[in-house]
């Protein structure tokens, strides 16, 4: 936006931007209170998921992350909580060891995909 306009956010800019920002911020919170009725515990699968959360949350208040790469990584990790949801429901409530090593593997693909976003070489504007 900046280079659109000899480096200043003109009014407009700033609107669409915080709007971008508190719906993002919305989404940020659904998520983040969701876990208390989704149950993804307080073990290594629901710590992961909090900590790949708040990477993506900074990543978003630093600027880092642009509002695609942004909604990109939040349909990842909603995809991997899907996943946790079916394999806790195929098996009464609980992962098994197969569960567990899948669902690390999918937070390591999408752990890859929050710093590649957040560290790639590209110009901020």
């Amino acid at each position: 936006m900046r280079t659109e306009d000899d480096g200043h956010l003109t009014a407009a800019d700033r609107t669409k931007l915080d709007n971008q920002q508190n719906h993002l911020s919305n989404r940020i919170y659904d998520d983040k209170h969701n876990t208390d009725t989704a149950h993804y515990g307080n073990g290594e699968i629901g710590g992961r998921r909090e900590n790949q959360q708040d990477r993506i949350a900074q990543g978003v208040k630093s600027g880092q992350l642009t509002a695609g790469e942004t909604a990109k990584l939040e349909n990842q990790q909603q995809g991997i909580n899907r996943e946790v949801r079916a394999d806790r429901q195929a098996n009464g409530g609980k992962l098994t060891g197969l569960d567990r090593k899948s669902i690390n593997q999918s937070e390591n693909r999408a752990s890859k995909n929050i710093y590649r976003d957040k560290h790639n070489a590209r110009t901020r504007g």
